[in-house]
């Protein structure tokens, strides 16, 4: 390994506006950890839901909220969903770079819309969730879209 004149710009590290140091992170890491953000606030969000009157005499009871009577179906079906977002966190760093941009336009976009679909009505907590899950999922758009040519004249990759 050479050794770097001290100050020398690695192409990882750069100085913020306050001086203070800081590193370069690529969209990989950012579109990923978003993607735990977003996962993260679907599981807060939904074991707050087990404290609203109700909520757990409805479960005893077989039912799940708007999908109706639980069957093998509505889980499966709630298990797909849940799980695309969990393999984006994943699929983000380990999928070549164009289809992970592609991946993560696609369900950014996909959630987002879920979010803005479900999120009317219902306690201030699930409202408050949900801006916050919209607002993530659509920095994992705009993170990807805007993904970085290398070089920046190369095709987006």
């Amino acid at each position: 390994m050479i050794a770097q004149p001290k100050g020398a710009d690695t192409g990882t590290q750069q100085q913020s506006a306050d001086g203070l140091d800081d590193i370069r992170v690529h969209v990989r890491f950012k579109l990923s950890f978003l993607w735990v953000s977003v996962m993260l606030c679907y599981v807060y969000g939904d074991y707050f839901e087990l404290y609203v009157p109700g909520k757990l005499q409805s479960m005893l009871e077989g039912r799940m909220g708007p999908l109706g009577p639980v069957t093998q179906g509505v889980l499966f079906g709630t298990a797909l969903m849940m799980a695309i977002p969990s393999l984006m966190v994943f699929l983000s760093i380990a999928l070549p770079p164009t289809l992970s941009r592609l991946a993560n336009i696609l369900f950014g976009a996909v959630y987002t819309i879920i979010m803005v679909l479900v999120i009317r009505g219902g306690w201030a907590f699930y409202r408050f969730f949900g801006v916050v899950e919209i607002a993530l999922t659509a920095l994992v758009v705009w993170y990807a879209w805007t993904w970085p040519r290398r070089g920046g004249r190369e095709a987006r990759s």
